[in-house]
C-alpha cells in the first residue's frame, strides 16, 4: 500500500515520475519547481535561491495552554501590537472547574491581550485550535505558524509549521523563522479508497511507513497524483494533520475544484489559487501510495506507528496484544499490572471506550459515516462507552441541523463540545487497564491520562472514526468498517459561520494600547535567567536511554496544563511521570549556583573544578538530562522552559527527535549538544560534564568542542557537538534566553 522510493525522482507535467536526469536540470534547479519552495521563496525575507531561509509568516495560531507565555515573553521583549493575524483559541484549558479559576482566569488574559495588541479570541467550545485556521485563516500560497506541533493546513494550499512558542514571539517581533532549505518529498497518491476506509486509516499506514527510519524527517511532504481527486476535503485534511506524526516539518497539497468550493462555502473565494509542481520538479525521494488497498487499521500503544491492520490483529490478537503487554512492561516495570489479554473474549478484542475528537477526528464526514453506521443501533449498557465531539461550533451546528447528532445521541453516544482534550489526557480518561480506541492524533505513554507512577495504565489505539462506529455497534468488538455494509445519505456539509459572528473577537489592526492586561493569581512572570558564562559545569539530573523521550514525558500533559501559565508550578511537573526525583536534584543543583554566586561555592562543585583545575568565578553550575533522543511530540515549549526554570544549562543526546524541540531548548538557553553515534554514554545522575571555554566556541561560531566527565572514577574526555546553529541562535544562548536577547538589544 506504501511504498519508499529512496532516491531522487522528477516528476514532468505534473504527471509522470522519472529518475533518469538526461537532458533535464539539476536538482537543485528543478527543486526549486515544487510547490514547497514557490511557498518558501515567497515567504523568505533574503529573497534568491540560497541554502538558508529566513521566512516571516501570513498568520499564527495558539490556544490557552501556550498562548499566555508566549504573549509574556514577547510582552517582556517589547512587544506592541500584533504584525500579522494572531488567533488564540480556548481549546485546551477548557475544564474550567479544574484548578480552581485558573483556566477562565487565562481566557480573560488572552481576551484582554486580544483587545491590547489586536489579535483574534476564539471563545472556550468553540472550535479547536487547527479547525479555525482552517476556515477562518488559511489561503492557498499562504504559511500560517501555530505553538502546536499538529498546525498543518497543506491539505488546503496553506503550509503549516508547529512549533514552540519562543518561534511566534520572534514573529510577533517582526523576526524571522530560520532554517536550512528543506528537501521535499513527493507522496505520490494513486487509486480510491474502499468503502469503509477513512482518513485515519491511510494517515496510520503512512506513519508506520516511515516513521522509524526517519524516512521523511525535517522535509516537507508534497502531495500529488490522481488519487487526490478522490478524496474530499475532510479526508485530506484528516491525512494532512497527521503528517507532524511522520516528523516531517511540513505539508503541502495541490489544490483542486475541491479546495476552490471549501473557500467559497467558507465565504473566503479570494483565498483559492491552483498550485502545482512546475513543468520538471525534483523531489529528493517519494512515497508511493495506493488508496485503493488501503486496509481499515489500528495504531497500538504506544505510538502512531505501531500499527498493523484490524484484519491483522483478529487474526493473531494473543501474539500482537501480548507484545504490547511486554512493551508495557519494559517502560513501567513493576509499577504498573498490565492485563491486555483480558480484552479477547471468544477469540474477538473488546474495546472498553471509543472517542472521535478533534483536529482530527471532529470533522462533519467522520461523524455523518460514523452516525450512518450507528443508525438504529447502541452501544450497549455495558462497559463501552463513546464520546463524540465535532471540531467546532459551525460543525456541531450542522450535525444537528442533518440529524447526524440526533443519531448518535440515539445509539447512547455522548456529544461534547469541541475540545482538545481526549488528544493529551483531560478528558474521557479511560478506566486503569482500560483500552480505548480514538479518532484522534496520538496514544504516548501518558497522553491519555492515566499515571504508571501511581500504579495507574489505560492503553489507547488509534482508529479511524468508521471503525469505531463499527467497533461500537459490535458490542465493542474491534472491527473493520471495511467489513460492514453502511450507505450515508446526509447532507454534504454546509459552513455557517453566523456563531462565529456573534462570539469571536477580531481585533486584528485595532490595537488599543489602552487596555490592560487582566492577570489571575496563576499568572506569573519568568523568572530571572542568567547569562552563560565563559565555562560550563553542569551535574547530571537524569539520564533516560528509551529509545525515544516524548515531550509528554519531559513535561506530562493533562491536569498539569492548569499551571501553564505559571513557569514555577509547571516546573515541579518536569519529568514527574519518567524520572520523579528529577525535579529535587535540579532544585538542589540550581540552589547550588546560586551558592556559587554568591561566593559560597558548595564542596562537590568546588571538588568538581578542582579535578579539571577550574574557577568557580567564571564557570556556571547547572543541571542536564540525558536522553537517547528526546522531544518527539507535542511543539509545546514548556518540555524546555520547564527545564530552564529549574536551572537546566543544556541537554545532551545522540539526536533531537525533532527541530521544534531543540528550537525551543536554543530558545530557553539550554544548549542542545548531541554526541556522536558511537560514543557509549554510560554516565549517571550525579556525574558532572565539564566544558570549557563555550562561551566563546558558541559566539565564535564552532560547532564543536572537547570537554570532561568527572565521575567518582575519575575524568573522562568526551566531545560535545552543537552544530548547525544560526549566528542569532547562538547570540540567544549567550544571553541566556530568548527574552534577554531582546532585553540587550532595546
Amino acid at each position: 500500500m506504501v511504498e519508499l522510493i529512496p532516491h531522487g525522482v522528477y516528476l514532468l507535467d505534473g504527471q509522470k515520475t522519472v529518475s533518469d536526469p538526461s537532458g533535464l536540470p539539476a536538482p537543485d534547479e528543478a527543486r526549486e519547481q515544487t510547490i514547497t519552495y514557490g511557498i518558501l521563496r515567497a515567504h523568505d525575507v533574503e529573497g534568491g535561491k540560497g541554502k538558508k531561509m529566513r521566512i516571516r509568516f501570513d498568520a499564527m495560531v495558539s490556544h490557552d495552554i501556550t498562548y499566555v507565555g508566549i504573549i509574556q515573553t514577547a510582552r517582556a521583549s517589547g512587544l506592541e501590537e500584533f504584525p500579522i493575524p494572531y488567533a488564540m483559541t480556548n481549546c485546551h484549558n477548557s475544564l474550567c472547574a479544574v484548578g480552581g479559576t485558573i483556566n477562565e482566569d487565562d481566557h480573560v488574559f488572552g481576551l484582554s491581550a486580544a483587545k491590547k495588541y489586536g489579535g483574534i479570541y476564539v471563545p472556550a467550545n468553540q472550535a479547536v485550535i487547527h479547525q479555525y485556521a482552517r476556515e477562518a485563516l488559511t489561503a492557498c500560497g499562504n504559511m500560517i505558524l501555530g505553538s502546536d506541533s499538529h498546525t498543518r493546513y497543506g491539505s488546503l494550499g496553506n503550509m503549516g509549521v508547529g512549533e514552540g512558542g519562543g518561534e511566534l514571539v520572534k514573529q510577533l517581533l517582526r523576526n524571522t523563522w530560520d532554517i536550512n532549505a528543506p528537501e521535499v518529498v513527493l507522496v505520490w497518491l494513486e487509486g480510491k479508497p474502499r468503502h469503509g476506509i477513512g482518513p485515519h486509516d491511510v494517515a496510520i499506514s503512512l506513519v508506520k511507513a516511515v516513521f522509524e527510519s526517519g524516512f521523511v524527517k525535517n522535509k516537507v511532504l508534497e502531495f500529488a497524483g490522481p488519487g487526490v481527486k478522490e478524496l474530499p476535503i475532510d479526508f485530506r485534511n484528516g491525512i494532512d494533520v497527521m503528517t507532524t506524526e511522520t516528523t516531517c516539518l511540513s505539508s503541502i497539497w495541490i489544490t483542486d475544484d475541491k479546495v476552490k468550493e471549501y473557500f467559497e462555502m467558507h465565504r473566503r473565494p479570494e483565498a483559492y489559487r491552483t498550485l502545482a509542481p512546475g513543468k520538471i520538479a525534483w523531489y529528493d525521494s517519494m512515497i508511493r501510495i495506493d488508496l485503493s488497498t488501503q486496509e481499515s487499521m489500528i495504531a497500538l500503544p504506544f505510538h502512531p506507528s505501531n500499527a498493523v491492520s484490524i484484519h491483522e490483529l483478529q487474526a493473531d490478537p494473543v501474539g500482537i496484544l501480548k507484545a504490547v503487554e511486554e512493551d508495557t512492561k519494559k517502560r513501567f516495570g513493576d509499577r504498573v499490572q498490565v492485563d491486555l489479554l483480558s480484552k479477547i473474549k471468544d477469540g474477538k478484542v473488546m474495546a472498553d471506550q471509543g472517542i472521535i475528537a478533534g483536529c482530527s477526528g471532529g470533522t462533519y464526514d467522520n461523524l455523518s459515516e460514523a452516525a450512518t453506521i450507528l443508525k438504529g443501533k447502541s452501544i450497549g449498557n455495558d462497559y463501552f462507552t463513546m464520546s463524540a465531539y465535532p471540531q467546532s461550533t459551525p460543525v456541531y451546528l450542522a450535525t444537528t441541523r442533518g440529524h447526524i447528532a440526533e443519531e448518535l445521541l440515539e445509539a447512547g453516544v455522548v456529544i461534547k463540545p469541541a475540545f482538545c482534550g481526549p488528544c493529551f489526557g483531560a478528558g474521557d480518561v479511560p478506566s486503569n487497564n482500560g483500552l480505548s480506541i480514538r479518532h484522534t492524533t496520538r496514544n504516548f505513554p501518558n497522553r491519555e491520562g492515566s499515571k504508571p507512577g501511581q500504579g495507574q495504565i489505560s492503553l489507547v489505539s488509534l482508529m479511524d472514526a468508521r471503525s469505531i462506529a463499527a467497533t461500537a455497534a459490535n458490542g465493542g468488538v474491534i472491527t473493520a468498517a471495511s467489513d460492514i455494509e453502511y450507505e450515508d445519505t446526509h447532507k454534504p456539509y454546509a459552513f455557517d459561520d453566523r456563531i462565529y459572528k456573534s462570539r469571536i473577537y477580531n481585533g486584528f489592526g485595532k490595537a488599543d494600547p489602552s487596555v490592560e492586561l487582566r492577570y489571575g493569581p496563576n499568572i506569573k512572570d519568568w523568572p530571572k535567567m542568567y547569562p552563560m558564562e565563559e565555562n560550563m559545569l553542569v551535574e547530571l539530573a537524569a539520564v533516560i536511554h528509551d529509545p525515544v523521550t516524548t515531550t509528554d514525558e519531559l513535561i506530562p500533559s493533562g491536569e498539569t496544563s492548569s499551571y501553564r501559565s505559571n513557569p514555577l508550578k509547571l516546573s515541579e511537573f518536569a519529568l514527574s511521570r519518567r524520572v520523579p526525583e528529577y525535579v529535587g536534584i535540579s532544585k538542589r543543583i540550581q540552589s547550588q549556583d546560586l551558592e556559587r554566586r554568591a561566593g559560597n561555592v558548595p564542596e562537590n562543585v568546588a571538588a568538581a573544578l578542582k579535578a579539571v583545575g577550574a574557577s568557580a568565578a567564571d564557570t556556571s553550575f547547572g543541571s542536564c538530562v540525558f536522553a537517547n533522543k528526546p522531544g518527539d511530540g507535542s511543539a509545546r515549549e514548556q518540555a524546555a522552559s520547564c527545564q530552564k526554570v529549574l536551572g537546566g544549562d543544556a541537554n545532551i543526546c545522540y539526536e533531537y527527535a525533532t527541530k521544534r524541540y531543540r528550537s525551543n531548548c536554543i530558545n530557553w538557553g539550554i544548549v542542545p549538544f548531541t554526541i556522536a553515534p558511537e560514543t557509549a554514554f554510560e554516565y549517571e545522575p550525579g556525574d558532572f560534564v565539564f566544558v570549557p571555554g563555550i562561551r566563546k566556541a558558541i559566539l565564535g561560531g564552532a560547532e564543536e568542542i572537547d570537554a570532561k566527565v568527572i565521575t567518582a572514577k575519575g575524568v573522562t574526555p568526551i566531545r560535545l557537538f552543537f552544530q548547525n546553529l544560526t549566528a542569532d541562535e547562538r547570540e540567544i544562548l549567550a544571553d541566556g534566553c530568548l527574552m534577554n536577547y531582546y532585553k540587550n538589544r532595546k
